[in-house]
């Protein structure tokens, strides 16, 4: 497989641990939620190397002054989760973005035809194009989701190179499809899986992360 867009598996021993947890499906409800937050918050943490805006200042210590590097919170951030199981991941990525703004995008796929429908959509008429962005869906398998989120967030005026995607599992088929699409966008996984099925599923994957994580 042959890509043109970056995708990072991150070698971090708590991100393969939560994956695992995530995996099993002995794990109940409640711990799969807490796998996926701590997913979303260390996968977050790996996407914001050299994506976070930064600016250079000067401190004063109980000493002296020193150099200092902050964010620059002139440049807007934004998280755009996929909904509904993207919100899971997004509970993660805010305890590191606190002062992002957050976009709904709520997508669900037809089980025929696995297309993907849109049922809300938050997201602003125009975006500033030095913003951030940064999307969360766990599961990449088909693409369709993803290549329709994109769509929307470039016909309004995204900059694919500065947009991140978090998710926990992403399979070829939307590997190939986003990176032919989009090949400035970067992708922040957990593990890439080789297997779609026949029904739109990442196997071994992890199963239905929606449903998992809210036990329904």
């Amino acid at each position: 497989m042959t890509l043109q867009l970056r995708v990072y598996v991150p070698p971090h021993p708590l991100i393969k641990h939560w994956l695992t947890v995530a995996r099993d499906a002995a794990t109940p409800s409640v711990l799969f939620r807490s796998a996926m937050v701590e997913l979303g918050r260390w996968l977050t943490y790996e996407a914001a190397r050299e994506w976070l805006p930064t600016q250079e200042t000067t401190v004063e210590t109980p000493l002296d002054s020193a150099p200092a590097t902050v964010i620059d919170t002139q440049v807007p951030v934004a998280v755009v989760p996929i909904l509904r199981a993207g919100l899971v991941l997004l509970e993660g990525a805010q305890t590191l973005l606190p002062l992002a703004s957050i976009y709904h995008l709520g997508l669900v796929r037809d089980e025929e035809t696995l297309q993907p429908l849109c049922y809300l959509n938050k997201l602003p008429e125009k975006f500033d194009p030095q913003t951030r962005v940064l999307i969360t869906d766990p599961m990449l398998a088909t693409g369709g989701s993803m290549m329709a989120a994109m769509a929307e967030l470039t016909q309004r005026g995204v900059d694919p190179a500065l947009t991140r995607i978090v998710c926990v599992v992403a399979a070829p088929p939307a590997l190939q499809k986003l990176s032919a699409a989009y090949p400035g966008l970067i992708i922040y996984t957990a593990t890439i899986d080789e297997q779609v099925n026949d029904d739109g599923f990442i196997v071994p994957g992890l199963g239905d992360a929606g449903d998992r994580t809210y036990g329904t």
